[in-house]
């Protein structure tokens, strides 16, 4: 549905190598080749001597945790399957309704996860007619963090062009808050359209009515 393959590989190898991981650790660890580490964390940030010596094995809990995931995981996509159009609807209607925003008049989606992210632009673009020029994005970036690389990973997870991203908002790492910080930020898809925003409305309303409340 639009979503760009390794998109999650490349987070993840931006967050290995902001946590001082070598390339070709990253390499062996995202099953990737070296060249394509490289192109992932340009301009992230590398302490050399950050992580030292060689990663211990996993434990038998942790082989068990992870074999329970993966196996989850494979139930997961088969519940799931393919979407059907109605279904594709439904799923975005409620995705909208736990993380957009609900001013009247302006349709806005936020989220760290580009999963989510590529999700959501598609099923816009799917059932409203959008106009392209209209849309625009906002990076919420921590300080000390690569914006270019940032609006250009962005960009390209929700095919809206640089161009018409917002200026940033870049916020002052607070240690005594989290000392985990995404580094490609958290981003704000924008779309000023009363229309579309009360049909979104319409389509969460009548979702979350579907099924009424005990008591």
């Amino acid at each position: 549905m639009g979503y760009r393959g390794k998109v999650a590989d490349q987070v993840r190898a931006r967050e290995l190598r902001a946590a001082g991981w070598t390339m070709p650790d990253i390499a062996a660890e995202l099953g990737v080749a070296r060249s394509s580490v490289s192109l992932w964390t340009r301009g992230v940030a590398f302490t050399p001597g950050r992580r030292r010596g060689r990663r211990r094995g996993p434990n038998a809990l942790q082989l068990r945790k992870q074999a329970e995931v993966e196996e989850l995981l494979a139930q997961g996509r088969e519940w799931i399957g393919e979407l059907s159009e109605r279904e594709f609807l439904v799923a975005g209607a409620a995705l909208y309704a736990g993380e957009g925003s609900k001013r009247d008049g302006m349709v806005v989606f936020a989220n760290s996860d580009p999963r989510m992210m590529a999700f959501f632009a598609t099923w816009l673009r799917t059932f409203f007619e959008i106009d392209e020029s209209r849309l625009r994005m906002k990076v919420y970036l921590h300080v000390g963090l690569d914006l270019d690389a940032a609006v250009e990973f962005w960009s390209a997870v929700t095919d809206v062009p640089k161009e018409q991203f917002r200026a940033p908002y870049r916020a002052v790492p607070d240690p005594t808050i989290r000392l985990t910080k995404h580094v490609n930020g958290c981003a704000y898809l924008v779309y000023c359209c009363s229309r579309t925003h009360r049909a979104i409305m319409g389509l969460s309303a009548a979702l979350l009515s579907s099924v009424p409340i005990p008591g």
